[in-house]
């Protein structure tokens, strides 16, 4: 049986059609790790993707069952886009805690590039995606807050590239 590498909680940051589900089922299958991806989760239970007050409280459990399957020694990916230094900062505070090593994969594109995905992305209406119009991308590119090369320093080095 081969070992079972160190677990370590990955956060994929970005803007919707950056490629995190890309490569968060990617890193599933070369780590093995545990995805947690709340569109999916709303999308499975039935339940609308601009219900705010639903996803937060479903990324809050997200957030414990990561620290649990930290604590039991499986690697963790959470799917949040994390667009906001102080999630960011949270998670891998609370798992520096836990003496586990964290990575910031921070995914970006130019916003051309990124309406372009999202217009294909919108067209084949994936269960589980959410559809993103162009206004929306931009509002969204108004508040997030892109990690700069003093927060990506905070972080450890992926094990898979």
């Amino acid at each position: 049986m081969a070992e079972r590498p160190e677990p370590r909680l990955i956060l994929l940051c970005g803007l919707p059609g950056a490629g995190k589900t890309t490569l968060a089922r990617r890193l599933v299958e070369e780590i093995p790790a545990v995805r947690l991806c709340p569109d999916e989760w709303l999308a499975d239970l039935g339940i609308g993707f601009e219900d705010e007050e639903t996803r937060e409280r479903l990324e809050g459990r997200f957030r414990a069952h990561a620290q649990d399957l930290l604590r039991l020694g499986q690697t963790v990916i959470l799917e949040f886009g994390f667009w906001a230094r102080s999630e960011r900062d949270a998670m891998r505070l609370g798992a520096r805690a836990l003496g586990v090593p964290v990575e910031l994969r921070y995914l970006a594109a130019p916003l051309d590039e990124l309406r372009r995905r999202l217009h294909v992305r919108n067209g084949e209406a994936e269960s589980g995606t959410v559809q993103v119009t162009r206004e929306m991308l931009g509002a969204y590119a108004k508040v997030f807050q892109a990690p700069d090369r003093a927060e990506l320093a905070l972080y450890d080095e992926p094990l898979v590239t």
